[in-house]
């Protein structure tokens, strides 16, 4: 990754397929390392580590923290990745990784990201959209070629992050779902616990003043050797100090200051540089110039002068400002910000106010920090709980974090807050302004002085805020250990540093002429966070099993009404096959009225839900509206209050009925109960298939039947060496969309209370890509069922009773399933793709006369009510 020679690393190859997804973090600061200053970068053996960690801190286990997005492309070893994903391979690798380290004593907590910040969207979309036109090209190739590309095009299988979760959990490990971006929450974890260091690939983490940093993409397993970044280092290379990295961050562009923000102002930092290096590449000067600029000039200045008459800021301070603070950890300051002004207090906690507001909704115990670094850090306290009980600490112990101890530590507290300024428009693009340079007072040297006394627009503080803290809570049936508070009685993780916010108004009120206007106007007024029901025991319910990575979406709903689905191998040409998220959308739409039953108002009508999904001719610059889609269950829909909390055996019949009404499959329960498991999930998704899109013949039906079959006698050795002769993009769409209803599965058994076990929907249970291509090709080119199933007896009869159940539900609908040679001409492409052909009318959307309705469902914000997705 770094190009540094005699270094192990996962090979070539490898490092080529990661390098393409390293785009996260600090623009230009990854390749700055490998080629300006390689010497930053410390060969180091976790084995060494762990041994000198435990002989310092007698007793104590040495700890990584995984950021497991960064780290889910090293993750995927198998050979094959276009045909749906090889995922009993996939899980063997996962288990192998996690021995490497159990072996050597060394823990691993793994965060996964739980949802997508308003502030990082743009960057979000961005991706998605460059992701787009690479699956374009791997279509493009598969049609051209009949085979897979090379490891240089490599692309994900659909739902590997959902399924890594479920997988690392069923393996034992401590996997928890962040409530913000993931890199926050790891560096937060990583300074809190004093861990031996945080394992990803993110530059962000350079920046963090936070535990050690290790190289995923130079780790070799074998050998557990990789590279450790130093940012100490780093900074003696700049010139800088560890506090001046969230500026020069800021400066260079990230995830959430555009890189274009600063572009002339870089450009004049390297105009003044005298030190350009002929043999560093531009971006590397760039970087150089800019710490030079910082070191030489903005520091002559610190404390005196605010950080927007040195820098073009213009409209952008607010997300500038915003931009530094979220790199500041719990306890920790910046001295960029102008002086220290006592915190705003706050009479009330901060609370989530429910978009239906609940006179009982209660406040939490929300995360103490001390407004020093490097001091001890209380994670909460209450009036009798002061006896502090430090943490185990890391190889370079930054703090001592203690925690809460005794019978009164559950004692809700208030803390004081800081208003919080927004930025109205954090996303627009501001024209630079020339400003003549002037000499510094001390350096002989031009100086870049930025004054813009016109754009101070006014930026409101809007008072004190009011947002429920909810603690992290476990699964009362989850046995993770490690809680932050060690009282027997507390069972509820407390937030793995949710400060952000709290760091953002402190600098804020820091800075109190930096004033906007606020769109909403509200004045004086408490401005407060909206959540989605008002149930707020229901809400903490969501929220541990998000935290504890044991559900899917169904906590963003419910908190924000806001979710997002990233790219599917879906070929956009193809005109057939319709896109996975609009084949599953009838279900999210009952899902959301399940979630979202008491936010109806007077006219029965829930709020939209906020839809970020992927799919061709999405150009992604506003979510989709989805309105909920009323269902009906046998009885009545039950409350989430029932479903969730009721612990009766006869609610299992409840929760089964709930599930399958969000699948419109009520009337095929009988049927679907007579299924066996693993196959009860799968009859009842491909049910749901089959009836939603035409284009689905019985020999599509053969190959997802036999593959399932056939995989559960087949060893991962086997499934290795299995190659199918040709690769067909019909066969891989088909393979990602079945994935892609896995999924579905898993958010609808969360809303509706697990009727089902998890186990029974994980893809290294029941799926297999290239199985199923090998299934797919033979019953395309028509072989004998007998062939499919390999000649063994026993599943031929499986296969006949599964077909069976499938068929018959299927006629209830009245879709009858066929063969590709009773196919007319209309199914060779009936249906119009969604793009550039797509045109908006008055009434919301237009529809062909014929074709399914989905078809005509564009992109944009428009809102969808009706169950209008069903199959003519």
């Amino acid at each position: 990754m770094f190009g540094l020679r005699g270094y192990p690393s996962a090979g070539a190859g490898r490092k080529e397929v990661l390098s393409r997804s390293s785009v996260m973090g600090v623009r230009g600061l990854q390749g700055f390392v490998g080629s300006t200053c390689p010497h930053i970068c410390t060969v180091v053996n976790f084995k060494e580590l762990a041994e000198h960690h435990r002989s310092k801190y007698p007793g104590c286990t040495p700890t990584i923290v995984v950021d497991a997005m960064c780290c889910l492309r090293y993750w995927y070893t198998p050979e094959s990745w276009i045909c749906g994903g090889q995922w009993r391979e996939y899980f063997s690798a996962l288990r192998d990784f996690v021995k490497t380290f159990t072996a050597v004593g060394i823990k691993l907590i793994f965060f996964f990201d739980g949802m997508v910040e308003q502030d990082k969207r743009d960057e979000w979309v961005k991706r998605r959209l460059k992701n787009n036109r690479e699956i374009s090209r791997i279509f493009h190739y598969i049609k051209s070629h009949k085979e897979q590309p090379g490891r240089n095009m490599f692309f994900i299988p659909s739902g590997l992050a959902v399924f890594t979760r479920f997988a690392l959990k069923t393996l034992g490990q401590e996997t928890l779902c962040s409530l913000q971006e993931a890199d926050y929450e790891v560096a937060s974890y990583g300074l809190q616990h004093n861990c031996l260091g945080i394992l990803g690939e993110d530059t962000d983490y350079l920046i963090y003043d936070t535990c050690p940093y290790f190289s995923i993409s130079e780790l070799c397993l074998e050998s557990l050797d990789t590279v450790m970044l130093c940012r100490e280092k780093l900074c003696e290379s700049l010139g800088l100090r560890v506090a001046d990295l969230p500026l020069l961050a800021c400066l260079l562009g990230n995830d959430i200051i555009p890189e274009g923000m600063f572009e002339s102002f870089r450009y004049k930092c390297l105009s003044s540089y005298t030190s350009v290096k002929e043999n560093f590449d531009k971006k590397g000067n760039i970087i150089l110039a800019v710490s030079d600029h910082i070191s030489k000039v903005l520091h002559l200045y610190q404390g005196e002068r605010k950080l927007e008459e040195l820098l073009p800021l213009g409209p952008n301070k607010a997300l500038f400002y915003k931009g530094m603070a979220s790199y500041l950890l719990p306890g920790q300051k910046s001295p960029w910000f102008f002086q220290e002004v006592p915190m705003c207090s706050d009479p009330e906690p901060r609370q989530e106010v429910p978009m239906c507001t609940d006179p009982e909704s209660r406040q939490e115990v929300p995360m103490c920090s001390d407004p020093e670094p490097r001091q001890e850090v209380p994670m909460c306290t209450g009036p009798e709980s002061r006896q502090e009980v430090p943490t185990c600490t890391g190889p370079e112990p930054r703090q001592e974090v203690p925690t809460c101890t005794g019978p009164e530590s559950r004692q809700e507290v208030p803390r004081q807050e800081v208003p919080m300024c927004t930025d109205s428009e954090p996303r627009q693009e501001v024209p630079r302004q020339e400003v003549p340079m002037c000499t510094g007072p001390q350096s002989g040297q031009e100086v870049l002085i930025w004054t813009d006394p016109e754009s101070r627009q006014e930026i409101l503080c809007t008072g004190h805020e009011s947002k429920q803290e909810v603690p992290i809570c476990t699964d009362p049936i989850s046995k993770q250990e490690d809680s932050m508070c060690t009282h027997p009685e507390i069972n509820q993780k407390l937030p793995v540093a949710t400060d952000f916010e709290f760091k953002l108004e402190a600098l804020m009120c820091t800075n109190p002429e930096i004033k906007q206007e606020d769109p909403t106007n509200v004045g004086p007024e408490i401005k407060q966070q909206v959540t989605m029901v008002s149930d707020t025991e229901i809400l903490k319910i969501a929220r541990t099993h998000h935290v504890q990575a044991e559900s899917y979406l169904v906590y963003n709903i419910m908190s924000s009404g806001e979710i997002e689905c990233s790219n599917t191998l879906e070929d956009e040409l193809d005109q057939a096959l319709p896109s996975q998220a609009f084949i599953y959308r009838p279900i999210r739409q009952r899902v959301y009225s399940l979630l979202l039953e008491d936010c109806q108002d007077v006219a029965s009508t829930c709020p939209a839900v906020k839809e970020w999904f992927v799919y061709p001719g999405n150009p992604l610059r506003h979510p989709d509206l989805v309105r909920p889609l009323q269902m009906t269950v046998p009885g009545g829909t039950p409350s989430l209050k029932i479903l969730w909390l009721n612990q009766e055996p006869e609610m299992q019949v409840r929760r089964l009925d709930t599930l399958l009404a969000c699948f419109n499959l009520s009337s095929s329960r009988e049927e679907l109960q007579a299924v066996e498991s693993p196959f009860q999930a799968l009859c009842c998704l491909l049910i749901y298939l089959f009836v939603q899109v035409d284009t689905l013949c019985l020999e599509d039906l053969h190959a997802f039947i036999a593959q399932a079959l056939c995989l559960q006698g087949k060893s991962t050795s086997q499934l290795v060496n299995l190659q199918p002769d040709y690769i067909n993009p019909r066969a891989v769409q088909l393979g990602s969309l079945l994935v892609r209803g896995l999924t579905t599965l898993v958010l609808v058994n969360s809303a509706c209370g697990f009727p089902w076990k998890m186990s029974d929907f994980m893809p290294w249970n029941i799926f297999d890509g290239k199985l199923f291509h090998q299934k797919y090709l033979q019953s395309e080119k028509g072989y004998a069922v007998e062939v499919l199933l390999e000649q063994n007896r026993s599943r031929l009869t499986k296969f006949h009773n599964l077909k069976a159940v499938v068929c018959k539900a299927c006629m209830k609908e009245n879709r009858r399933i066929t063969g590709r040679a009773h196919w007319g001409s209309h199914h060779a492409g009936r249906w119009g793709r969604q793009g550039s052909g797509y045109h908006r009318t008055g009434s919301g959307y237009s529809r062909s006369s014929q074709g399914q309705p989905w078809r005509d469902q564009g992109p944009g914000s428009r809102q969808y009510e009706h169950d209008q997705w069903r199959r003519y």
